[in-house]
């Protein structure tokens, strides 16, 4: 069985590509930087006797998506594994962000990762299994200002896969959502945000340890996984605080920037 990984050339994507690959799983890597992916694949493949395949594509140009799935089909795998995990975010007010990234953020976030699954779910189904992973965010629990359409980008995701393990329920299809916090990756960089207090803080994570949460989350079915126990108990106190207080607290978390965000891997 492979599974099929986006935005698998660093941080959290690369890291659960390390997870299924050493549990034996093949693989096919997807991002847009040939050389990292071309690393990761040879690296991965030589440790762990696994087939790891790639395919160099930026998610958000036009038919993406389905030169993905035309590509694996001529490749001829197994697709039994869909983790839905490139994305990036932008900083800053809103007002004064560039139309272009906003744009792609949410062509990324929102459509490529939600046309994936339609294009790869009527395969799972016809076998009768299948786990798909959406990388969602802690974002996704509350408005972010400062990082709006990233926050937003997020909801989306946590919630179209909610209700998509919802729809699949006794299919042998499961869907996961896994809402990361801070990780140390490329993302804050890409972000913009890497001296805010979001990221000086010390919650933030190793992509190893996100992957670890999640693919052991994958692999039993469950529906939603907040990585770490300060992320959970941020997520549960999300219920409870009024949604003027929890702006309040994102608008201060994502102060402090270096610079307004720009597109990434």
């Amino acid at each position: 069985m492979t599974a099929l990984i986006t935005g698998a050339s660093s941080g959290i994507g690369l890291a659960l590509a390390e997870c299924c690959a050493q549990a034996g799983h093949d693989l096919l890597l997807v991002a847009r930087r040939a050389p990292e992916l071309e690393a990761a694949a040879a690296r991965l493949s030589r440790t762990h006797g696994i087939s790891a395949q790639l395919l160099a594509l930026d998610l958000t140009a036009p038919q993406a998506v389905a030169r993905l799935h035309a590509h694996a089909r001529t490749l001829g795998v197994d697709i039994g594994i869909v983790i839905n995990n490139a994305g990036f975010g932008t900083t800053g007010a809103f007002a004064q962000s560039r139309w272009a990234d906003e744009e792609r953020m949410i062509r990324l976030n929102v459509l490529a990762g939600t046309d994936l699954v339609r294009q790869f779910l009527p395969g799972l189904l016809a076998r009768g299994s299948g786990r798909i992973m959406n990388v969602a965010s802690t974002a996704a629990f509350l408005p972010g200002p400062l990082m709006a359409v990233y926050y937003a980008t997020k909801a989306y995701v946590l919630s179209w896969s909610q209700a998509l393990a919802a729809e699949l329920r006794g299919s042998g299809v499961t869907v996961t959502a896994l809402c990361p916090g801070p990780t140390r990756t490329e993302f804050d960089q890409v972000a913009g945000n890497s001296s805010s207090w979001l990221f000086a803080s010390a919650g933030v994570m190793s992509a190893e340890a996100v992957a670890g949460i999640g693919y052991r989350a994958l692999m039993r079915g469950k529906r939603v996984a907040v990585a770490g126990w300060m992320n959970r108990l941020m997520a549960v106190s999300t219920r409870l605080t009024p949604t003027v207080i929890l702006m309040h607290v994102a608008m201060r978390l994502n102060r402090t920037l270096v610079r307004p965000g720009a597109p990434g891997t």
